[in-house]
């Protein structure tokens, strides 16, 4: 069996290269964010109702953009990423916004040994879980967080995307969680004629496996939606059906794309 490398490193590597990128791509407009204007959807937004004075942990927050969309809305935000250049630019972006939000640079299974509070909500969103290998030690760590009744919230891209080579023209990979998957990438999806090469190791994690994981940490689901779209452009084969919506061209509306779940801490 080949020895897993260093999935953390390699992968940390690989997102700041990224953020690098990232923040000058007009996919992620940092100056439209910075003048005002939220990075959050109505998928999510409609599953995280009121924020306003509520204690918010955002998991694998990137640089920062939802995580402050948040707290423009009234939340007192905590942003978890292991990019250390991510957490520093969410830091500065803080710091520049005078929003209430607190960022910590450090892997998420290892979250409960930097972060000594608990939340009513823990929130996730977009290509989050597919780095990570161990979905039980991931529902541990959302649990750990959550005060008793506190409300999960995720959105994410379906694991039936994943299954599909870049460009949309065969089943590539398996559904389920069978293996780890090793890939080497030029440019980004939000930018893909940057000129970056990195390598990445991820998991397909099906939805049975994400759900019976959350399940058994005792959160009670009560939302799960799927979705033919996604908010962003980030696939190829992409086009715009309606203003903000995202489909596949040659998959039109038959596939699920984007999903969300709500639920609360027992």
């Amino acid at each position: 069996m080949k020895k897993l490398p260093d999935y953390i490193a390699v992968n940390k590597q690989t997102w700041n290269q990224k953020t690098a990128v990232h923040l000058k791509a007009d996919f992620y407009d940092v100056p439209g964010f910075l003048a005002g204007k939220s990075s959050l959807h109505s998928i999510e937004l409609d599953l995280l109702g009121d924020l306003n004075h509520k204690k918010v942990l955002h998991l694998q927050c990137h640089f920062g953009q939802d995580s402050l969309s948040l707290a423009r809305l009234g939340a007192e935000v905590t942003g978890v990423d292991f990019s250390d250049k991510a957490i520093e630019q969410a830091q500065s972006f803080a710091q520049k916004l005078q929003l209430d939000a607190t960022f910590v640079c450090c892997d998420l299974y290892d979250a409960p040994h930097h972060i000594n509070e608990k939340f009513d909500v823990v929130f996730t969103s977009y290509g989050t879980i597919g780095w990570l290998p161990d979905l039980d030690q991931w529902a541990e760590v959302v649990a750990h967080f959550l005060k008793p009744n506190g409300l999960f919230v995720m959105a994410d891209f379906h694991p039936v995307v994943w299954m599909y080579d870049n460009d949309f023209k065969e089943v590539f990979y398996s559904y389920f969680n069978v293996e780890p998957i090793f890939e080497t990438e030029t440019g980004t999806y939000a930018e893909r004629e940057a000129t970056i090469e990195t390598q990445t190791i991820s998991w397909n994690h099906p939805i049975s496996e994400l759900l019976n994981a959350l399940i058994k940490k005792g959160i009670e689901i009560k939302t799960f939606n799927e979705y033919d779209y996604s908010p962003f452009p980030c696939f190829n084969e992409t086009e715009e059906f309606e203003k903000g919506k995202f489909r596949i061209k040659t998959f039109e509306n038959k596939i699920p794309i984007v999903y969300a779940i709500a639920g609360n801490k027992k």
